[in-house]
């Protein structure tokens, strides 16, 4: 157990250059152990590496080094147990892991921070973080779209009204609407993989700011924490904090992403809609109303995605005054990446958990589909190319059809010939044989049309490629 509240005095980790201990605000306000601590695998990472190095090129021995070494073990192991006491004297996980390590090892434990400060240790941790984080996210957005192409597989030739401004415009499937989604994540997916490539630079022996005048070698170190290089300037090292921005941009994204089919669970479990049925596991009950079957788990996912946008606004605005290179409100970038983080943890697995749940009403769906005269495009279409009629002029011929059946109160497959040839005289028959919400479907064969049989392919090759 750790007594490094008691061991030294609050200034011990400074020498000689303070006389006196922090008035206490100023620890409150100075202090990031209460959410940096997450950081303490990453840190411990970092420190063992380095030592590593430092003993490879001969700047500490190799007997300090695997006295670090094994430091480092033991205070990882009391860390995950809950037996390290972290102090908020000591005001990070750097300086906590770094005071318990000396207290147990002695003199070398004084010798790890040798050619590094806390400048480039904190920006290797957090890249470490984050990188792991973005790894999370890749995992579950794939989690998630397996999901939606099993609904897409079992519905791909279920019928179902596709909308713009919310309201009827032309039959699309089941299938073709969950692989919508399907595609916005695999986007959102591409994004957390370039911003993880993109920040896989290693930042350790930057030091302060302007590197170190010991023989280090930076390749090792990047190289035995899984980084592609050593990062090229030792300036941009410590005071770059893209790699958060660009995790907090894809997560707000894809985020984004998320919100708008909580929106789309929410309107389609009403009572008026009647599209879907959520499961027991993701709605509550009403305290008064017995009827009630609320979609709370979808409205919370709405209202959570608020965070994580907030958060990149957060440390946009933190960022964007500061001159190169460290300062100190760049402690301020950890909380809401982390919060950020979490949230979007949370909202991937419980979207995941809705859509395999999830039961979509086919009846309802072919219902709706069939109404608000959504085979309109579709007879504009066959006029086009069957009598040879300029789009606007069909345009123009199917909107007063469709106001013929409106006033009529039926729709545009019940009027009767003689009603359309009373609109223009070269309509046949044949005309019948688009307007249903069947053929309407079946017709829409283009690459990336809502036709089952392409439905079907695109199902499947995701099928395949997701695994």
């Amino acid at each position: 157990m750790s007594k490094s509240d008691t061991a030294k005095p609050a200034n011990s980790m400074w020498g000689g250059r303070f006389a006196s201990g922090p008035d206490a605000i100023m620890t409150a306000i100075n202090a990031s152990i209460s959410f940096d601590q997450r950081l303490y695998a990453q840190d411990i990472a970092g420190s063992a590496a380095h030592a590593a190095m430092l003993a490879r090129q001969g700047i500490i021995t190799s007997n300090d080094a695997q006295a670090i070494r094994e430091g480092l073990l033991t205070i990882l192991s009391e860390i995950e147990s809950g037996a390290f006491e972290f102090s908020d004297a000591l005001e990070d996980i750097h300086l906590n892991i770094e005071n318990r390590l000396t207290d147990m090892i002695g003199e070398a434990g004084k010798r790890l921070h040798t050619a590094r400060s806390r400048n480039d240790q904190v920006a290797v941790d957090f890249r470490l973080w984050v990188r792991g984080q973005c790894d999370g996210a890749i995992e579950e957005i794939t989690a998630l779209m397996r999901a939606f192409v099993d609904q897409a597989q079992a519905g791909a030739d279920w019928v179902m009204p596709g909308f713009t401004h919310l309201q009827t415009a032309q039959p699309v499937t089941w299938g073709h609407h969950m692989l919508a989604y399907v595609e916005m994540l695999n986007r959102d997916r591409g994004r957390f993989e370039d911003a993880r490539l993109r920040m896989n630079e290693c930042p350790l022996g930057a030091a302060a700011l302007a590197g170190t005048g010991f023989p280090i070698d930076r390749d090792y170190t990047a190289k035995e924490l899984g980084f592609d290089r050593p990062t090229a300037n030792s300036l941009d090292s410590v005071s770059d904090r893209d790699f958060a921005l660009e995790f907090l941009s894809a997560a707000s994204i894809c985020a984004l992403h998320l919100s708008r089919f909580a929106e789309e669970l929410v309107i389609w479990s009403s009572a008026q809609f009647r599209f879907v049925r959520l499961s027991d596991r993701w709605t509550t009950g009403s305290s008064i109303m017995p009827q009630k079957k609320n979609p709370d788990a979808a409205e919370l996912l709405r209202a959570k995605i608020g965070r994580i946008m907030g958060a990149q606004v957060a440390l946009l605005t933190v960022m964007k005054g500061l001159p190169l290179t460290y300062s100190k409100d760049m402690q301020e970038d950890k909380e809401q990446v982390f919060d950020a983080a979490d949230t979007l943890m949370l909202a991937l697995a419980a979207m995941t958990g809705m859509v395999g749940d999830m039961t979509a009403n086919r009846a309802v769906l072919a219902q709706a589909a069939a109404s608000g005269f959504s085979t309109a495009t579709d007879l504009a279409d066959w006029l086009v190319r069957t009598l040879n009629l300029p789009f606007r002029e069909a345009h123009h011929i199917t909107g007063a059809l469709v106001a013929m059946a409106d006033s009529a109160g039926v729709d545009l497959p019940d009027l009767s010939l003689a009603q359309m040839q009373s609109v223009h005289g070269g309509i046949t028959q044949a005309v019948f044989s688009v307007l249903g919400v069947e053929n309407s479907i079946r017709s829409r064969q283009s690459y990336g049309g809502t036709s089952p049989i392409r439905v079907a392919e695109q199902a499947a090759r995701w099928k395949a490629a997701l695994g």
